[in-house]
């Protein structure tokens, strides 16, 4: 699979959870901005910015615009939390958590069905979603792991969403994060 063919899937599957939004990302009103794969890392750069990059030999370019994530050795697309701020105002789905439970899920812990505060109508089963927090701030990603309408009926100490990555890992992983 050629670099544009793997840059075009990412933003095609169902777990990145911005749907047909790719394109308010790409043409923004401070100018057209793109993805670019380096070093198996995709990289959110405006055209200006890669333009002027393009000077810099690949292999002595560490870093362009903002790492979006990573590819594993097997090909699967990883999100980084350095993500986040760019997805959060285009997802579908989001979950709210409790005050309460905000630092829980900023050490790396998943949702619990007590710490819901609330959730986006029909959520389906393992689709990737923003993790808010009550003051409606993005805390990180995850996958939910049960459909909004599953939640409502399930223990309290039921998982509901799977820890994916948080704002915490800047602090954390703060020696390895590009």
């Amino acid at each position: 699979m050629n670099p544009r063919e793997l840059i075009a899937s990412l933003f095609t599957s169902p777990r990145l959870c911005i749907g047909d939004h790719v394109k308010s990302l790409i043409d923004r009103s401070d100018g057209t901005y793109c993805f670019r794969l380096n070093r198996d890392r995709v990289f959110y750069v405006s055209e200006k910015l890669m333009k002027l990059a393009a000077t810099i030999p690949r292999q002595n370019l560490v870093s362009l615009g903002t790492c979006f994530g990573k590819m594993t050795k097997t090909k699967k697309f990883r999100l980084h939390v350095t993500a986040l701020d760019y997805l959060a105002p285009y997802a579908a789905y989001k979950m709210w958590v409790k005050q309460s439970a905000e630092q829980n899920f900023m050490y790396g812990n998943h949702v619990m069905k007590s710490n819901l505060a609330r959730v986006t109508e029909n959520t389906p089963a393992y689709q990737g979603i923003i993790i808010y927090g009550s003051h409606d701030v993005p805390l990180g990603f995850g996958v939910a792991a049960k459909s909004a309408s599953d939640m409502r009926h399930c223990d309290p100490m039921a998982i509901i969403a799977f820890h994916q990555a948080d704002i915490g890992e800047y602090i954390r992983n703060e020696e390895v994060l590009t």
